[in-house]
């Protein structure tokens, strides 16, 4: 028999609006869900069953009162935040012993206009401290764990989140994506997950745009999902640094939409960085280009953009620019030794830095986009792996301190951290499990305001090769 977490959300929405399901029936399932299976998988830091229980019953009644037409979109959807956004009233720890006990004063522009839209949030999701890692373990809560195994990490920085979908304890999920947060634990957790263009999504009002490398995004297990997601949080505000071109349709639109014969790039190696890439990943890269292939595109092989276009400088400047943005969040002094070891390394390194450096850095980063940019224009969309592993274990990067830390997460996550850097949009696409029937993801990503074109791209492959009927061991406990 079909239960409520089998169902994709657009479709819980549809029998909201028919009343064959109400908002509180749904939110009562999630929240039953999370109680009963979440000491399994670490989703959540915070769950708050009373305050989405009211939402659920004001959704209700504007359900009872109003038209379908006057209906917001996204009315009755359970929806969890990950915690490094502001929820008004809710605890926002951003992962950390230092924010164990901070609770927000204020949503933030995008949590209002997901109230708005009508979501009804039941919590918020574990990270690592400050998102500033690939993986979603802390030191105030358990560790989140992979559904399909929970032996294995989730990914992250959004890693909560993707358990939460991945586990049926949420229909969809909010994430960020500084370094490929979104897209790392789509691909470990069999999601579609999607990393908008620069400027698409407002931080306001307390995110500073810095250099744009974060952005909010929807993490789903299928593609009308995240279309419908992108409507709802897509927004600029005054004072914004980046703003993204316009859309001109909605996203939905797009998924019903055959994206016609598209020219696409692919790559798989790492340049000089030489990183191995697996061969159950690269055997799912190959896949894909045969999929692609086999559906009318024109496949070709493109230069590995980091050693094309950064010089072989990449890393070593990125690693700059995400030392600075771990040291972004203010922390008092006096208890900047309460933080975890890869933290305290990374603000010790952004102290280090002069000034001058810092901006050399950025500079040539933003040579490097202008090269990759201007390059990739005439191609409609670049495939590449999303990992350079499949799911590692849960402790797989910690204990051999910060330095091997980052090198360790380095080679796993060689491919994502160059187009939070260019801005452009990149989804993952969960198209290959392993041998042993773990998710491996592939990486599409697009030109600056082309999320259009990749979401009619991903359905397409999507109806092609069909992924959401997959679900992890416990799905039907």
């Amino acid at each position: 028999m079909t239960q409520i977490h089998d169902l994709p959300a657009h479709r819980l929405l549809e029998m909201v609006r028919s009343r064959e399901l109400s908002p509180t029936e749904i939110t009562e399932h999630c929240l039953r869900r999370t109680e009963r299976y979440d000491h399994r998988y670490g989703a959540y830091i915070t769950v708050t069953p009373e305050k989405a229980l009211k939402q659920a019953r004001y959704a209700q009644k504007r359900v009872m009162s109003d038209t379908p037409e006057d209906l917001p979109p996204l009315l009755g959807l359970p929806l969890p935040i990950k915690d490094l956004e502001p929820v008004a009233g809710v605890r926002l720890t951003h992962g950390s012993r230092v924010f164990g006990d901070a609770v927000s004063p204020i949503d933030s522009d995008l949590v209002a206009r997901l109230r708005g839209a009508g979501a009804v949030l039941t919590g918020k999701t574990n990270t690592p401290e400050f998102g500033s890692s690939c993986y979603t373990e802390n030191e105030i809560a358990p560790p989140s764990r992979n559904p399909w195994d929970t032996d294995l990490s989730p990914g992250g920085s959004s890693g909560g989140a993707a358990a939460a979908v991945a586990a049926g304890l949420a229909p969809v999920a909010h994430g960020g994506d500084g370094g490929g947060s979104i897209r790392i634990p789509a691909s470990v957790c069999g999601l579609f997950g999607l990393k908008p263009t620069r400027g698409r999504i407002s931080g306001a009002p307390l995110k500073p745009d810095l250099l744009g490398l974060s952005t909010s995004g929807p993490l789903t297990r299928n593609v009308r999902d995240a279309a419908l997601l992108l409507d709802a949080m897509a927004l600029a505000r005054p004072g914004d640094y980046f703003t993204a071109p316009p859309p001109g349709r909605t996203f939905t639109d797009h998924v019903d939409r055959g994206p016609g014969r598209l020219r696409i790039g692919c790559y798989a190696t790492t340049g000089s960085a030489g990183i191995p890439v697996h061969p159950e990943v690269l055997a799912a890269y190959e896949e894909a280009v045969h999929l692609l292939t086999g559906l009318g595109h024109h496949v070709e092989e493109v230069p590995e953009p980091v050693d094309a276009h950064f010089g072989g400088a990449f890393m070593t400047d990125f690693q700059v620019v995400w030392a600075a943005m771990a040291s972004a969040t203010p922390v008092d002094p006096a208890r900047e030794a309460e933080l975890g070891p890869l933290n305290r390394w990374l603000r010790e390194r952004a102290r280090a830095t002069p000034v001058p450096d810092y901006i050399a850095a950025c500079a040539r980063l933003q040579r490097g986009v202008r090269s990759l940019v201007a390059a990739t224009e005439p191609l409609d969309a670049v495939l590449c792996p999303t990992l350079a592993l499949p799911p590692v274990p849960v402790g797989h990067f910690t204990g051999g301190g910060p330095e091997e830390e980052f090198r360790l997460m380095t080679e796993f996550t060689p491919f994502t951290s160059v187009y939070n850097v260019s801005g452009q949009p990149s989804v993952n696409v969960p198209l290959h499990r392993s041998p042993g029937g773990l998710p491996i993801g592939v990486m599409l990503t697009g030109r600056m305001g082309g999320e259009g074109t990749l979401l009619a791209l991903s359905a397409q492959l999507e109806r092609a090769r069909p992924w959401a009927h997959r679900v992890p061991p416990g799905w039907n406990d």
